[in-house]
């Protein structure tokens, strides 16, 4: 394998032993000309998009950051960049870039080496990005009640920042179907979903996918919807990570400056955040956000009509309490939380916010140690307000608060 190990032998009390030290090293290293990593005990094959992006790593590269030999300048579509910086205005991040050229803009933005264009400005800004790498777009499904009931489907192609707005005109026009009220002869359409949380979902899954692989794939039931990108969670990251503060992380870093820096995002790791509270803030369940088939899966899923907004104003359960809980869980527990800490009420709010969130976690989120979270949801459970569901995979339930 071409391994330098320093390889000691020791003795200890009489017990002799030999320690074998290997040094990470900064190429990758092959055997038989295949390359593998440990996934707890089993060993794993790296292949595909995971050794490419594994070696590209170990190059001190992204995929985004690679330079397209066979893209031109004119491969960049003058639209999409001019309504990039239009998006750009009053955001205060941009360098001024009126007397630039699209190349010299391209340079500012830090997408060109030498007289070449990398990968993600054809992401952002080409013409056709499929004709470069495919699946570059956005696969939507209108399914009934199951994911065998495909109604119709549409297809969205091309570059990030015309797919960013075509997807939720395709929504709107052909996929949602808006409530309609009216106050005296004033009509009132209502979003179906929160506008945030679906621009949000979009974004996310568009900035941190695996362009190699599969494309965004979005699926519209009656009662949920939900999106999936390819491309698993970076080392060390866990799901329950993106339930709470969490640095960010992009696999395509160079998209993710830009998507920033055009106002799109921001890059302090906020996005799953700003989807869970948008759907609290709307009356909507926390969404589900699961590891799916080496990809990421964010669903959201219509409230009960008991649950909407409006059915019971978030001051009958409290007044200190945030609005989010109101909303989410104020026709489900009634009664009043004069009772509880302000401490437990922060726990409950965690609780709606991630039903399956553990007691270190929660701690972390709370900046107080696990033992003292452990005995704040005792309290919780003693009085009969919350239980908990399962084991290591187990989930939180709110019971009542008139006990």
């Amino acid at each position: 394998m071409g391994i330098i190990c320093d390889v000691q032998l020791k003795d200890q009390r009489g017990k002799k032993y030999i320690v074998i030290k290997v040094n990470p090293y900064s190429v990758a290293v092959s055997l038989r000309g295949r390359y593998y990593y440990r996934s707890g005990s089993t060993k794993m094959e790296l292949t595909g998009v995971e050794l490419n992006e594994f070696l590209l790593k170990k190059a001190g590269k992204t995929w985004d950051d690679v330079l397209e030999e066979g893209a031109k300048i004119n491969d960049i579509d003058k639209t999409s960049l001019n309504k990039f910086i239009t998006d750009s205005k009053g955001k205060g991040r941009l360098p001024e870039t009126k007397t630039l050229s699209i190349f010299q803009i391209l340079e500012k933005l830090q997408l060109t080496e030498g007289k070449k264009i990398k990968r993600a400005a054809i992401i952002l800004f080409g013409r056709n990005p499929n004709q470069f790498y495919p699946n570059v777009q956005v696969k939507i499904g209108r399914f009934g009640k199951d994911s065998t009931d495909l109604k119709f489907h549409e297809i969205v192609e091309g570059n990030l920042v015309s797919v960013l707005e075509e997807v939720q005109v395709k929504l709107n026009d052909k996929f949602f179907t808006r409530p309609i009220s009216f106050d005296g002869l004033k009509r009132i359409e209502k979003d179906e979903y929160p506008v945030e949380t679906l621009r949000e979902m979009l974004l996310n899954a568009l900035v941190h996918r695996s362009y190699m692989g599969a494309p965004v794939q979005m699926r519209i039931y009656d009662d949920r919807l939900s999106i999936w990108n390819e491309g698993g969670l970076p080392a060390g990251l866990q799901l329950e990570d993106l339930k709470v503060e969490h640095n960010s992380r992009p696999r395509n870093p160079k998209i993710a400056k830009a998507c920033f820096m055009a106002g799109y995002i921001d890059t302090w790791g906020r996005g799953t955040l700003k989807i869970i509270n948008a759907c609290l803030d709307s009356g909507f369940p926390a969404p589900e956000i699961s590891e799916k088939d080496g990809g990421i899966l964010v669903m959201i899923r219509k409230p009960a009509e008991s649950a909407k907004p409006g059915v019971t104003p978030s001051s009958t359960i409290g007044g200190t309490i945030g609005g989010a809980i109101g909303s989410a869980i104020g026709s489900i527990i009634g009664g009043t939380m004069e009772r509880l800490t302000e401490r437990q009420k922060e726990i409950l709010n965690l609780i709606i916010e991630n039903p399956e969130i553990s007691i270190r976690i929660a701690a972390k989120n709370l900046r107080i140690n696990n033992s003292a979270a452990q005995e704040h949801f005792n309290v919780l459970k003693k009085k009969g307000i919350i239980k908990r569901e399962g084991k290591t995979r187990g989930r939180w339930i709110i019971l009542s608060l008139q006990k």
